[in-house]
């Protein structure tokens, strides 16, 4: 049974928006995007099922689909745990970004976006790369976790 709470309107909302901006409006695509912007940091399929189940839940096909989906529209993005599991969170404002700081605690394994921190590897990459996405992880202990 999940504790995660019930979706907000102002999520809902905003998630609507950003898939209407990018394609096909469906219920599933408004669902998963408005959990992942509530959720405050990086889920895997497995936590999203269980957080979307409260109100009928989605099969795992669609699911996956539909993370798909918002990863190639840069709505969200993928993040891949130690664990080797995918985490995914939406992109911070619906703008595409991708080149921000991670951090994952090493005592229960949930990872944050740490959207204010980006990495300035691209800015010392020798003439002639271009960096398209860059991916740092910091680790250590959550807010949680530490206390």
């Amino acid at each position: 049974m999940s504790t995660a709470p019930a979706l907000t309107a102002d999520a809902i909302e905003r998630a609507r928006q950003w898939v209407a901006e990018r394609g096909r409006t469906t219920p599933a695509r408004v669902r998963v995007l408005a959990h992942l912007l509530q959720a405050g940091r990086a889920l895997t399929h497995a936590e999203l099922e269980a957080g979307l189940a409260r109100a009928g839940g989605l099969d795992r096909v669609t699911l996956y689909r539909v993370l798909d989906w918002l990863v190639q529209q840069g709505l969200a993005h993928r993040i891949a745990g130690e664990d080797r599991v995918w985490r995914f969170s939406a992109v911070d404002s619906g703008a595409g970004g991708h080149d921000h700081a991670h951090f994952r605690c090493d005592d229960c394994g949930r990872v944050y976006c740490l959207d204010s921190l980006r990495p300035v590897v691209a800015l010392t990459l020798p003439a002639g790369f271009r960096c398209r996405e860059a991916e740092l992880t910091l680790h250590g202990l959550c807010p949680q976790c530490g206390a």
